[in-house]
């Protein structure tokens, strides 16, 4: 059976221990049906992989730029795995960079590791996952501080499209309110419930908890 890369990447995760299904008490205090621990990648091998769907889905949204920006510390080796598997699989050549948690006033100094970004540089910020929209809100200035860069997305490995707890607003929802930007994800919950439906993951125990969560905690 051939799989899209968004399928692949949920089979991906399944197999590796990322996602699972059961009950999980989140960070939120919410009873959820699966969880999902991006901890658990860990070897090269996985992180190759990862960059392969990260390049697939800034392909499959047709995003132009010229770097990408990975922040710390999450961030960085998804950046340079990205890089990485846009140039292999698709003849695609960014610059990447990360940022420190200082600036470093000595050597090369800067804040930004890598490519030093420059006025009208389009970029993408690479991230594992989005819960509360901190990791944006902790780069955003620091880009603005090192140049005029025109910001055309964030990728993400999973949308959990789920409401704030004091909004009906999802985290990615809020990111395009709040600072205008796009996030794009390699797969969101709808398509982790599609491939249990069509038999592309087991699980399909769980299936009536994860609608029930879905009406339940689903933003718009």
């Amino acid at each position: 059976m051939a799989y899209t890369y968004k399928e692949e990447f949920i089979r991906f995760m399944v197999s590796n221990g990322v996602l699972r299904f059961g009950q999980f008490t989140l960070k939120s205090g919410r009873l959820a049906p699966y969880f999902i621990n991006t901890g658990n990648y860990k070897t090269g091998k996985q992180l190759a992989k990862l960059g392969e769907y990260y390049a697939a889905c800034i392909k499959d949204n047709g995003l132009e730029a010229d770097t990408l920006v990975g922040p710390a510390y999450k961030g960085i080796p998804l950046s340079v795995a990205t890089a990485i598997a846009s140039y292999k699989e698709y003849g695609t050549e960014f610059n990447y960079c990360f940022d420190r948690k200082e600036v470093k006033d000595h050597g090369e100094g800067g804040l930004f590791v890598g490519k030093q970004l420059e006025d009208n540089e389009k970029v993408i910020i690479i991230e594992d996952v989005m819960t509360s929209g901190k990791a944006l809100k902790e780069i955003l200035p620091k880009l603005e501080a090192a140049a005029k860069v025109n910001v055309v997305g964030m990728i993400i490995s999973v949308d959990r499209r789920e409401k704030a707890l004091d909004s009906d607003l999802s985290a990615v929802s809020a990111a395009k309110q709040d600072f205008g930007i796009d996030v794009y994800s390699v797969v969101t919950m709808d398509d982790i419930i599609e491939a249990i439906e069509k038999g592309v993951i087991d699980g399909k125990e769980h299936l009536e908890a994860m609608y029930a969560y879905r009406n339940t905690y689903g933003a718009k």
